[in-house]
């Protein structure tokens, strides 16, 4: 487990895409994926780092054509974490 996390840790971090960038392709990832867990860990990350709400809504809108309607429950999760964060 330590060592996936350490992977994890490192993949986020800055390199030749910036650390928001990858935060928002792991919003995209895990949406289609269907893992409420990992939205809100990618979402409150890409906040965190300066994300706008414009920004993680475009990922999303992203997330929904890769993803299909089946994603659509998610998002509406989604949509209400970004409205507690930036209001």
């Amino acid at each position: 487990m330590k060592r996936f996390y350490n992977i994890d840790h490192n993949t986020y971090l800055e390199g030749a895409l910036p650390a928001n960038t990858k935060e928002l392709l792991g919003l995209v990832a895990s949406t289609c994926l269907r893992c409420d867990d990992c939205i809100y860990y990618h979402a409150i990350q890409a906040f965190r780092l300066g994300v706008t709400r414009a920004e993680q809504e475009e990922s999303l809108n992203v997330a929904l054509v890769v993803g299909g309607s089946i994603v659509v429950p998610h998002l509406r999760r989604a949509y209400e974490l970004l409205e507690e964060m930036y209001g």
